[in-house]
C-alpha cells in the first residue's frame, strides 16, 4: 500500500529530454519562443476577428475558437516543461499532473472535433455558396463549437478518471515531456488492457472520425473548385482550404503516431518529439498559416495596426 501511494506524496521525476543538456538547453529557447510567438498570434486572432466586422463570419467564428483551444492547450504544457527543463529537480507534484492531464486531454480533443467542425464549413462554403449563410447561422455555429468543447470535456473526464486510479507502484519517472495518458499507462504495475482497449476506441471517435469525415469534405471540395471557371476563384478557394488541411495534416498525423498504436511501442525520443509537435508546433503553426496566407485577415490587421498609430498620432 505504501508504494501505491508513494507515487502521491512525492510527486513525478519529469525527465523530459535531461539524458541530453545540450539538446534541451536548445530546446528550452525553441520552445519559450514557439510559445511567446503562440500566444501573441493567437490573440491576434482573436482580437482582430472580433473586432472587424468584415471578420464575423463562421468561418472567422471557429478559427477564433481554435485559437482560444491553441492558447489553452499549449499553456497547459508548455509552462510546466520550461520550468522542468530550467531547473535541476526535475519533480512534477502528483496534483499538478492529475490537473495537467484532465485539461490536456480535453483540449486536444476539442481541438480535434473543432477542425473537423471547420473542414464541414469550408464544405458548405464551396460546395453550397448559395445556401452557406442558411445553413451555417449563428445558432448552428455556437452548437458545433459548443459540442467540440462539451465532447473534449466529456472524454478527459473519462479517460483521465480510468488512467489515475491505475496503481503505480511506487513509480516514478515520467520519461516523457508532460503528463500524458499513454505515458501514465506504461507506469502501471497492472494489466492495463482495458485501459489500452478504451484509448484505442476514444482515439478512432476522436481522431479517425474526424479524420474520414475531412478526407470526405475536402474530396466534395476539390470537386467543386475544380469546376469554378475563373483561375482566381480557384486560388482563392485553394488557399483557403490548402491552410486548413495542412494544419489538419500535421495535427492529426502526430496524434494518431503517439495515440493509434500500442503503449509498450513507442520509443522514448519518439514520443517527446511527436508530443512537442501536437502541444507546441502546431498551436504555432494556425496563427502563421491563417494570417500569412489569408488576405482578409492580413488586411484586417493592417487596418487595425495602421488605425492604432493614427490614433496615437492624433493624441
Amino acid at each position: 500500500m505504501d508504494e501505491t501511494n508513494n507515487s502521491s506524496q512525492k510527486g513525478f521525476l519529469l525527465l523530459g529530454f535531461s539524458d541530453q543538456p545540450q539538446l534541451e538547453r536548445i530546446l528550452f529557447v525553441i520552445i519559450l519562443l514557439s510559445y511567446i510567438l503562440n500566444l501573441l498570434g493567437n490573440t491576434a486572432i482573436i482580437l482582430v476577428s472580433y473586432l472587424d466586422p468584415k471578420l464575423h463570419t463562421p468561418m472567422y467564428f471557429f478559427l477564433s475558437n481554435l485559437s482560444c483551444v491553441d492558447i489553452c492547450f499549449a499553456t497547459s504544457v508548455a509552462p510546466q516543461l520550461l520550468v522542468t527543463m530550467n531547473k535541476k529537480d526535475k519533480t512534477m507534484s502528483y496534483g499538478g499532473c492529475v490537473a495537467q492531464l484532465y485539461v490536456a486531454m480535453g483540449l486536444g480533443s476539442s481541438e480535434c472535433i473543432l477542425l473537423a467542425v471547420m473542414a464541414y464549413d469550408r464544405y458548405a462554403a464551396v460546395c453550397q455558396p448559395l445556401h452557406y449563410t442558411t445553413i451555417m447561422h449563428p445558432q448552428l455555429c455556437a452548437s458545433l463549437a459548443s459540442t467540440a468543447w462539451l465532447s473534449g470535456l466529456v472524454t478527459s473526464l473519462i479517460q483521465c478518471s480510468l488512467t489515475v486510479q491505475l496503481p503505480l507502484c511506487g513509480h516514478r519517472k515520467l520519461d516523457h515531456i508532460f503528463c500524458e495518458v499513454p505515458v501514465l499507462i506504461k507506469l502501471a504495475c497492472v494489466d492495463t488492457t482495458v485501459n489500452e482497449a478504451e484509448l484505442f476506441v476514444a482515439s478512432v471517435v476522436f481522431l479517425i472520425v474526424p479524420v474520414s469525415l475531412i478526407l470526405i469534405s475536402y474530396g466534395f471540395i476539390t470537386q467543386a473548385v475544380l469546376r469554378i471557371k475563373s483561375a482566381a476563384g480557384r486560388r482563392k478557394a485553394f488557399g483557403t482550404c490548402s491552410s486548413h488541411l495542412f494544419v489538419v495534416i500535421i495535427f492529426y498525423g502526430t496524434i494518431i503516431f503517439m495515440y493509434l498504436q500500442p503503449a509498450k511501442s513507442t520509443s522514448k525520443n519518439q514520443g517527446k518529439f511527436v508530443s512537442l509537435f501536437y502541444t507546441i508546433v502546431t498551436p504555432l503553426l494556425n496563427p502563421i498559416i491563417y494570417t500569412l496566407r489569408n488576405n482578409d485577415m492580413k488586411g484586417a490587421l493592417r487596418t487595425l495596426v495602421m488605425g492604432n498609430i493614427l490614433g496615437s498620432k492624433r493624441l
